[in-house]
């Protein structure tokens, strides 16, 4: 079965072509390394909530929009390789996917207010294509 990663981040709104141009280019890497889709979602109704919601969760201020994204991957083992490959290029940056690099490809949101994860799904549902 599929193995999805989440993230939660809070972007600047005046920044959403950036992150969409900084997603376009490095999400390509994901899919050369075996994911089988990515969802970026710019927030549209992010309601605030009464002891918890989104944009708490990631610190988001006034002017920041929240993103929810995942990676679906064929299988844990696919994503797990794909992380390690990504581990191994923070150690070696010299070997690290141009695409990756901070310089050429500069995240536009604070990554330290990211939250993420990896999910394994229990149930799925898909409606009958026609």
């Amino acid at each position: 079965m599929s193995y999805i990663d989440g993230f939660v981040i809070a972007v600047p709104a005046a920044s959403k072509q950036k992150f969409i141009d900084h997603a376009k280019l490095g999400n390509a890497v994901f899919i050369d390394l075996g994911a089988t889709r990515i969802l970026e979602c710019w927030g549209d109704d992010v309601p605030d909530g009464k002891l918890t919601d989104f944009r708490r969760a990631v610190q988001a201020k006034d002017d920041e929009t929240v993103v929810f994204s995942w990676i679906e991957w064929p299988d844990k083992a696919t994503r797990d390789a794909a992380h390690a490959k990504m581990a191994d290029w923070m150690k070696n940056p010299e070997k690290a996917d141009p695409r990756m690099d901070p310089s050429k490809n500069p995240m536009p949101f604070d990554g330290k207010r990211m939250i993420f994860g990896g999910f394994a799904p229990v149930f799925a549902i898909e409606a009958k294509k026609s």
